[in-house]
């Protein structure tokens, strides 16, 4: 009887299907979850709410994934875009912000946005606009707002393709920043119109559709939301549309006339949208550089950021290119369209040099 009893103890221990296969690895019985490689000498919060909360069968699953589509596609697959990498799992967003954080600081920005839209309103600013600069308002800034919604869009559906939950969070935060932004520059609109007679909330989505300056923005727009690959949308959107069309309406043009204007409300409402980009674009470059300096994929994928680079860049340039009538309609002119142009050429250089990339010839000069 003792000889049986020492046979049973010997014997290993079967592991019952109810375990679902999770694999035995370094820390896993620790209760700091260490089970991932941490950024910096520890992890952050961050990390222990993002690093593979997606599991990953090549990670930590003896199974594979539990959920296919009909077609026998895993739930994630690497497949959703041309880029290579030998780990995408290394990716960490250098705004570090997760679900709490981003409620957080969205929370704030809707805050301040709203609280100097009254604040203005109380004074009576917007009597004191220029009448030249409502009109601009009213068609321009109300055209653009379609802009954000369109990216908002194109990065809501992006996100979902991406194979690890640290890639997904960064350009959901993005499309989340970009819905907001729409939105606030709706509420504005329709705001300031309670104080403005004639003012037409609807004249912004009319030159949207028909007016020529914008048919270039749209489609440009168009081609990003139209891409089958979801780092292409999120390539296109931060590194190519934002600097030559975003930041140079924004910046280079709303931000810099409108005190001139008697207004100093819009430069406050926009200054959201510029501070969600810097936000946006560290995110961006951080994992472009990762896949462009990948140890077994770099020259596959630096040869497709060029290709998408050139491609969203020519419609990106054209588009800037036909906003160009906007910088003259102000009563008072502040600033040029060829230096704002400038200035966002060298701006998307400076990214390019950054992910070592060839800059189209179009933007050299």
């Amino acid at each position: 009887m003792s000889a049986q009893v020492g046979r049973a103890i010997a014997e290993p221990e079967v592991v019952k299907s109810g375990a679902a296969g999770s694999a035995v690895f370094p820390g896993s019985d620790s209760r700091k979850y260490n089970y991932f490689e941490p950024k910096g000498r520890k992890a952050t919060h961050y990390e222990d709410m993002t690093v593979d909360v997606q599991p990953d069968p090549e990670r930590y699953l003896l199974q594979d994934w539990i959920i296919s589509f009909p077609d026998g596609t895993p739930t994630y697959s690497k497949d959703w875009t041309a880029a290579k990498s030998s780990n995408w799992h290394k990716f960490r967003a250098v705004d570090q912000e997760w679900e709490r954080t981003h409620y957080q600081r969205q929370s704030t920005i809707c805050g301040m946005v709203q609280n100097t839209i009254e604040n203005g309103r109380k004074s009576g600013a917007p009597a004191r606009f220029d009448p030249a600069w409502v009109k601009i308002l009213q068609n321009h800034l109300g055209a653009y707002k379609h802009a954000e919604f369109g990216l908002g869009t194109s990065t809501m559906q992006a996100q979902r393709y991406g194979y690890t939950q640290m890639v997904n969070n960064a350009i959901l935060t993005n499309s989340s920043y970009k819905l907001r932004f729409a939105q606030d520059i709706t509420l504005y609109l329709s705001e300031i119109a309670l104080d403005l007679p004639g003012f037409d909330v609807n004249a912004g989505k009319q030159h949207w559709l028909e007016d020529p300056i914008w048919q270039g923005v749209r489609k440009s727009i168009e081609s990003v939301m139209g891409s089958n690959d979801y780092l292409e949308q999120y390539f296109a959107t931060n590194v190519v549309f934002e600097p030559l069309v975003g930041e140079l309406f924004r910046s280079g043009f709303l931000m810099q006339a409108a005190s001139a204007q008697n207004d100093f409300i819009t430069p406050a409402v926009v200054s959201a949208a510029e501070a969600d980009y810097e936000r946006n674009l560290a995110n961006t470059v951080e994992l472009f550089h990762i896949l462009g300096t990948d140890p077994t994929h770099a020259a596959n994928n630096v040869a497709l950021f060029d290709k998408w680079l050139a491609k969203h860049a020519e419609l990106a340039l054209d588009a800037a290119n036909r906003l160009q009538p906007i910088w003259s309609q102000p009563r008072v002119k502040v600033v040029s369209f060829s230096e704002a142009l400038a200035q966002a050429k060298n701006r998307i250089r400076g990214i390019a040099a950054e992910l070592g990339l060839t800059v189209p010839a179009s933007l050299a000069s």
